[in-house]
């Protein structure tokens, strides 16, 4: 028989520029031809043919069971219409132990750059659905797509506490 995972329940905070620099950007809105800088996306899609995409996705239980990184490329998320939206972030390198991930929330009028390599788990929210705004590679979840299981590998679910 197999033990159930243990359940943590954590609390999202508040994405902000600085909380989110050790997994990417927070883009926040600016007013019409200000110059690049700090605020936007370093985009690297250089691996292959770039994907813009509207990602219809939705309601699903607000736990994260896996964890998904991307190493050859830059990922862009944001949703459409102004819904809030939680993700889970771990930064690059080697898979993370469930106390290394961090929770998100993310206001609706931001969207999020993630470093290439970063680790997710999201977008999660709680409307009925979500579309979101997706810029990846058009092989992305295909042959840039490892996952760590964290309920297998160790017996841990995180709840997002919404």
């Amino acid at each position: 028989m197999t033990t159930p995972p243990k359940i943590l329940r954590l609390m999202p905070r508040m994405a902000t520029p600085e909380s989110i620099a050790p997994f990417g950007t927070l883009i926040e809105p600016s007013d019409d031809g200000t110059p690049f800088g700090a605020g936007d996306a370093d985009l690297d899609l250089s691996a292959g043919t770039p994907r813009l995409y509207i990602m219809r996705l939705r309601h699903k239980p607000l736990q994260i069971r896996g964890i998904t990184r991307h190493a050859r490329v830059t990922q862009c998320l944001a949703s459409m219409k102004g819904e809030e939206w939680f993700i889970g972030l771990a930064e690059p390198g080697d898979a993370p132990e469930p106390e290394e991930i961090k929770l998100f929330r993310m206001g609706g009028d931001v969207a999020l750059a993630l470093h290439a390599g970063t680790w997710h788990a999201g977008p999660f929210f709680t409307a009925p659905s979500v579309d979101f705004l997706n810029l990846e590679l058009s092989d992305t979840n295909e042959t840039d797509h490892e996952t760590s299981r964290l309920d297998q590998e160790h017996g841990v679910v995180i709840e997002i506490l919404a």
